[in-house]
């Protein structure tokens, strides 16, 4: 807290706290300084001052410049100074109403320490009653700082910040932030490092626009080579908010030209600042033991003679010096304050906005397992309302009317989809479904159709059934007949024969259906992996696909194979029906055939009778006994080839029955009830996550330790700016 060039005394003597009252600076506020004053306080309590930048006074000049006696001056707070006692950090000495006076001291560590460094500089807090202790805690923090004796290798200067906390019953509202020295150049006692170090602090602190500089320069030195000036000239080249401070007058010789340039620069008439400039004279090393009010009158006295007594009373003197302070304090805080407040205001707009970007915060396993509870809630509703074909809410979104039913732009409406990818199954299924294709004769059964090729039959690697005529089909069945007669008699066939026929006709059952659960599985798959994206947060998303998803959807997809294994088995079994359009279709196609060959039979024993010759007259009418004789030829005589035609029409109708239930079977016992139905409660329903342990549930929900720190930040900042403004709704009042 010292200027290196001071006396080597020790002032740290006892003095009573309570009997250090500040009165001069305390009369001089009135109410209205001290509500703007506390509202400042309040906010650098709040922790503020790290978030935006609060209005200060900051004293800075150039080593052994009497920074430190003017702080003290103004202050009348004693200081403890030694010749060894140099400030080597900022020292913030705040000044705080309080009914219980104490002195309390901490360190805000600079922000580019390592976080453990922090950490532990964080815990220094001390608290003492008496300034006599001071001396110890300044150099106790010295230390915690890692500083070192000056001239030793280690560094001499920290970015650190001391805070002096000096509350009492008649203290005024008060911060003042005491800077290093600026150092001319390196020297054996400083190095380099230590010459730029202290020059970037004192610039950061300068360049806050919020910022009253206290510009405090010695008459013992040109003024024109005195680094603070250049420095102010550079940030604050109108000077709007620097006040030149001079000290050390008591060593110009009186009636000097040089003198003269010093009194001139003090009534602003050599560098020009919108505040001024101010004279001071501190103690000097006879007047140590001197009390604050003899410190006082003897600089009265010091300027009352000479050339100052040419100097305005307002530009000369501690005590005019603390009139203009305040005066100046106080515009400057109403002057900011709204400003301010406008800055938090924004700031926390940001910082809700950010915080809101991480989404919601899981650190508890209790908040881990809400949150993970409202994902699968939200979840679930939209696969019931997708299953069950509810598109009123927003997600579903239009009808892309230009895309395919069944692609990615429309797979929102599920239900929509899985209605017509059954529909193309059993479409596919009567169209290339069977291993043969055979007509059944009558030319208006779903058999004789022609096929139709479809892009998708290309895209399933499918192919179209044989196309058989019925003399080839006969010849096909009396073939097997013939490899599996038992002990029927002629004209009839073994009942299992129809297995055999039907097993190898519906070959590629098997197949068709494999790919259509496929198909539909990879819908449910995008319309699951649509649904997350709109719901869960990216990293969730891909947690929740990689443990629970895809676990949840291949197992389904591996119980719709074991169902279909099954149907396909089933099918594989002894023929079994009690459908009566099985016996419908064979009556049908059998009156069918017979009216066929008696259409023919008819037809053949057609003959013509003409009335008297005349042709226009004759009339046609079927001959009885040719019809009887056709009849008798027309019997099938190869006992082989009626049951063969037999077996195949039997074929072709318990094929047509079979068919029907195997598509309704797949689409029902596959596909609607391992597929779709189970997804709304298969894949992170509430009865999935009540099954999680603690240990599951951090594993898919828990934040990244980056994400967790911001978060952390981002709260911290948020309560701060919160409180800040709090602070204004409860004190600003007509500030704002």
């Amino acid at each position: 807290m010292g200027d290196t060039d001071v006396d080597t005394r020790d002032t740290a003597r006892a003095v009573d706290l309570d009997g250090v009252t500040t009165d001069s600076l305390e009369a001089l506020q009135s109410d209205e300084q001290r509500k703007i004053l506390d509202i400042v306080d309040r906010l650098r309590r709040q922790g503020l001052n790290g978030i935006v930048e609060l209005p200060q006074l900051v004293v800075c000049g150039d080593q052994s410049s009497g920074k430190s006696s003017v702080l003290e001056a103004i202050t009348e707070i004693p200081f403890p100074r030694n010749e060894n006692l140099c400030t080597r950090f900022a020292t913030e000495i705040i000044l705080r109403r309080n009914p219980t006076s104490t002195i309390s001291t901490r360190i805000t560590p600079d922000k580019s320490r390592p976080e453990i460094e922090q950490q532990e500089l964080n815990l220094f807090a001390r608290t003492i009653t008496d300034f006599t202790e001071l001396p110890a805690i300044i150099a106790e923090a010295t230390k915690a700082m890692g500083l070192e004796e000056i001239g030793q290798t280690n560094k001499a200067f920290a970015r650190d910040v001391l805070t002096v906390e000096i509350s009492g019953p008649t203290r005024p509202q008060l911060t003042l932030v005491d800077l290093p020295g600026l150092i001319h150049s390196a020297n054996r006692m400083q190095s380099d490092e230590d010459v730029n170090l202290i020059q970037e602090l004192v610039l950061d602190y300068m360049s806050n626009p919020r910022t009253i500089i206290l510009a405090v320069i010695t008459a013992k030195n040109d003024y024109a080579n005195q680094i603070v000036l250049k420095h102010c000239q550079t940030i604050d080249p109108a000077g709007r908010r620097t006040l030149g401070i001079i000290t050390k007058p008591d060593t110009l010789t009186e009636g000097t030209a040089n003198q003269r340039a010093w009194i001139d620069l003090a009534q602003n008439r050599d560098i020009d600042f919108e505040l001024g400039w101010h004279m001071v004279k501190n103690r000097s090393d006879l007047e140590g033991a001197k009390s604050f009010s003899q410190r006082n009158t003897a600089e009265r006295q010091f300027f009352s003679k000479g050339a100052y007594l040419d100097l305005p009373s307002h530009c000369k003197g501690i005590e005019t010096l603390r009139t203009r302070l305040s005066s100046l304090l106080h515009n400057h805080l109403k002057t900011e304050l709204p400003h301010l407040k406008t800055e938090l205001m924004q700031k926390l707009a940001t910082v809700s906005k950010d915080l809101n970007q991480l989404g919601v915060k899981r650190g508890t396993p209790q908040e881990q397992r809400i949150f993970l509870t409202d994902i699968g809630m939200r979840i679930n509703e939209l696969l019931k309302a997708g299953v069950r074909g509810q598109y009123d809410v927003p997600f579903f979104g239009p009808v892309d009317m230009k895309a395919a039913v069944d692609s990615i732009e429309n797979v929102r409406r599920f239900r929509a989809v899985v209605q017509h990818l059954n529909l193309k199954f059993s479409q596919r299924m009567h169209r290339v479904g069977c291993k043969y294709r055979i007509p059944t004769g009558k030319g208006k059964d779903e058999m004789d159709q022609d096929v139709k090729n479809d892009p998708g039959d290309a895209a399933a690697n499918i192919t179209g059934p044989i196309k058989m005529s019925r003399d080839a089909a006969i010849d096909w069945v009396h073939h097997t007949l013939e490899r599996s007669r038992g002990l029927e008699l002629p004209g009839s066939f073994n009942p299992l024969i129809i297995s055999q026929l039907f097993w190898e006709q519906s070959t590629p059952w098997n197949e068709l259906a494999l790919s259509h659960i496929e198909l539909v599985a990879d819908k449910c798959k995008t319309f699951v992996d649509i649904v997350l994206t709109e719901t869960a947060p990216a990293d969730i998303k891909a947690r929740l696909a990689d443990y629970c998803v895809e676990k949840a959807l291949n197992n389904a997809l591996v119980a719709a194979k074991v169902e279909l294994e099954k149907i396909v088995e089933d099918k594989q079994r002894n023929l079994m029906t009690y459908n009566h359009y099985f016996t419908t279709t064979i009556q049908k196609q059998r009156k069918s055939k017979l009216a066929q060959v008696l259409s023919g039979f008819a037809h053949s024993a057609k003959v013509s009778w003409t009335k008297d010759g005349d042709e226009n007259k004759a009339e046609t009418f079927i001959d009885p006994a040719k019809l009887d004789a056709d009849l008798h030829n027309g019997i099938e005589q190869n006992m082989d080839k009626f049951s063969a035609e037999d077996a195949l029409d039997t074929q072709i109708a318990y094929y047509a029955d079979e068919l029907k239930y195997f598509i309704n079977c797949v689409s029902k016992q596959v596909v609607e009830r391992h597929l779709v139905d189970t997804l709304s409660w298969n894949v992170l329903s509430p009865q999935v996550i009540a099954g999680l342990t603690e240990a599951q549930i951090a594993l898919l929900t828990a934040e990244k330790s980056g994400v967790a720190k911001n978060r952390e930040r981002l709260e911290g900042r948020k309560e701060v700016l919160e409180k800040g403004l709090k602070v204004f709704k409860e004190a600003l009042g007509g500030f704002a």
